[in-house]
C-alpha cells in the first residue's frame, strides 16, 4: 500500500504541480483585481464629484457620481459577456451607456487633475501677470517722469539765460536806457532770484524723484523674489506699490501731469486661491491632466472587463475527467503557427453524414472557453491554453499507468495459469 502511495505521488507529476501553482497564482491575481476595481472607482468617484461639485448640488453631485461609475463597472462586465452578433441592440445599448458614463467621469475629473497638475503655472501665471501691470505702471510712470525733468531742465535752463542777459544787459525786457551795460543791476537780481527758485525747485524735484527711484527699486526687488517667498514679498509688493503711487502722484500733480491709472492688485488670499473649475480650463486644454482624467476610468473598464471574460478558477475533479473524455472525441489536430495545439471544433463530413450529435463535446469546448482553458482561433478552430496541457497529460498519464497495470495483471494471470496447468 505504501509502494502504491509513493509511485502515485512520483507520477502525481510536476506538471500537476507547476499547474497548481500557476493556476493559484492566477486565482489570486484575479481575486486581487476586485478590489483594485474598487479602489480604482472609488478614485475616480472622487475626482469626478470635485469637478461636478462646483456646478450643481453637491448632494445631487454625489448621486450622479454614484451612478456613473456604478454604470462604467456594471456595463465593463456585462459587455464581456455580449456578442455583437447574438444581439446588436443590446450590444449597442451597453456600449453607448459605457461610452456616456465614461465621457462625463473624464469630463468632471479633469478639473481636479487640472488643478492639481496646473497649480504651480496657475501661480507663475498670476505672478507674470502681477509682474506685468506693476512693470506697465511703472513705463508710465518713468515716460511721465522723463517729461516733468525735460520741462524742469528746459525751465532752468531759460532762468540761467534770463540771468545771463539781465548780467549783460543783452535781455528783452531791458529798457533802452540800459542795454548792454554789464553789472548786477536790479534787472539781474530779479532774474537771479527767479533763478535760485528754479534752482531749488529743480534739486527738490530731483531729490524727490530719488527718494521716489529708491522705492521702485525696492518694489521691483519685492517683485522679483515673488517665487521665493510669496506671502512676504506679495505684502511689500502691495504696499510699496502704493508708497510708489503715492509719491509720483504728488509730483505728477505738482507739475501739472495726468496721472496714470495704477494696477488694482488682489488681496494676498484672493492671491493664493485655488482655481476654481470651469469649463475655461479646456481652453488650455492640458494632455497630462487628461490622460491621468482618463486612464482611472480606463482602467476600471479593462480590470471589470476581464473579471468578466476569464477563467473564474481551477477545475476540479470530476470536471477535469469531463472534459478529457469529451475533448477525446475530436479527430482533428494540429500544431498552429503559435506552437500551440489546434482542434477543429467543426464536424467532419463523415460525421455530418452520419448526423453525428456532438453536442457533448462542444458543451466541453464551451465550459473550456468560458473557463479560460482554450482560445478561439476563428469560427472553426481553437487552441490549447498553457494551463490545459499539464492537466491533459495528467490524465493521459493516468490512462497510461491503468492500461500498463492491466497488462502486468493480465500477464501475472497467463503465468499463473501456465504454474497451474503443469
Amino acid at each position: 500500500m505504501e509502494k502504491q502511495h509513493i509511485i502515485k505521488i512520483n507520477h502525481g507529476g510536476l506538471g500537476s504541480f507547476l499547474n497548481s501553482i500557476q493556476t493559484l497564482f492566477v486565482g489570486t491575481l484575479r481575486v486581487w483585481s476586485i478590489p483594485i476595481v474598487l479602489m480604482l472607482s472609488v478614485t475616480a468617484g472622487f475626482t469626478t464629484y470635485y469637478g461636478l461639485s462646483h456646478f450643481i448640488i453637491p448632494w445631487i453631485a454625489l448621486a450622479i457620481t454614484i451612478a456613473t461609475q456604478s454604470i462604467i463597472v456594471i456595463c465593463s462586465l456585462e459587455i464581456a459577456g455580449l456578442h455583437w452578433k447574438a444581439n446588436r441592440i443590446r450590444y449597442l445599448s451597453v456600449l453607448l451607456s459605457l461610452l456616456v458614463a465614461m465621457t462625463a467621469s473624464i469630463t468632471f475629473s479633469y478639473f481636479r487633475f487640472y488643478e492639481t497638475s496646473q497649480s504651480e503655472n496657475i501661480k507663475i501665471a498670476r505672478i507674470n501677470h502681477v509682474r506685468k501691470e506693476v512693470n506697465d505702471y511703472l513705463a508710465q510712470i518713468l515716460a511721465i517722469k522723463s517729461d516733468i525733468l525735460k520741462q524742469q531742465n528746459a525751465e532752468l535752463d531759460k532762468a540761467t539765460a534770463d540771468v545771463s542777459q539781465a548780467y549783460f544787459g543783452t535781455h528783452a525786457q531791458v529798457p533802452q536806457a540800459y542795454r548792454n551795460q554789464v553789472g548786477e543791476g536790479p534787472f539781474w537780481k530779479h532774474y537771479n532770484q527767479r533763478y535760485l527758485a528754479k534752482k531749488q525747485q529743480f534739486d527738490q524735484i530731483g531729490q524727490e524723484f530719488q527718494q521716489l527711484d529708491d522705492t521702485i527699486r525696492q518694489l521691483q526687488t519685492s517683485l522679483n523674489q515673488l517665487e521665493t517667498d510669496t506671502e512676504n514679498n506679495y505684502r511689500l509688493t502691495v504696499n510699496r506699490l502704493q508708497d510708489v503711487q503715492i509719491k509720483f502722484n504728488q509730483l505728477a500733480t505738482s507739475s501739472g501731469k495726468l496721472v496714470p491709472q495704477a494696477p488694482m492688485l488682489m488681496t494676498y488670499a484672493q492671491f493664493t486661491q485655488r482655481m476654481t473649475p470651469s469649463f475655461s480650463m479646456w481652453t488650455g486644454f492640458s494632455p497630462f491632466a487628461f490622460a491621468c482624467a482618463a486612464i482611472v476610468d480606463f482602467f476600471t473598464f479593462l480590470l471589470a472587463y476581464r473579471l468578466e471574460s476569464t477563467a473564474p478558477g481551477p477545475l476540479s475533479e470530476k470536471e477535469q475527467e469531463l472534459v478529457f473524455e469529451c475533448l477525446k472525441q475530436f479527430s482533428e489536430f494540429r500544431i498552429n503557427e503559435n506552437d500551440e495545439l489546434e482542434i477543429v471544433i467543426e464536424k467532419t463530413d463523415i460525421e455530418q453524414a452520419r448526423r453525428y450529435s456532438d453536442w457533448s463535446r462542444m458543451f466541453a469546448v464551451g465550459f473550456l472557453l468560458s473557463r479560460g482553458f482554450l482560445r478561439k482561433i476563428d469560427e472553426r478552430s481553437v487552441e490549447f491554453a498553457p494551463n490545459l496541457y499539464p492537466l491533459i497529460a495528467e490524465r493521459m498519464g493516468d490512462q497510461l499507468r491503468a492500461i500498463k497495470a492491466q497488462s502486468l495483471s493480465a500477464a501475472a494471470v497467463r503465468q499463473q495459469e501456465g504454474y497451474d496447468e503443469q
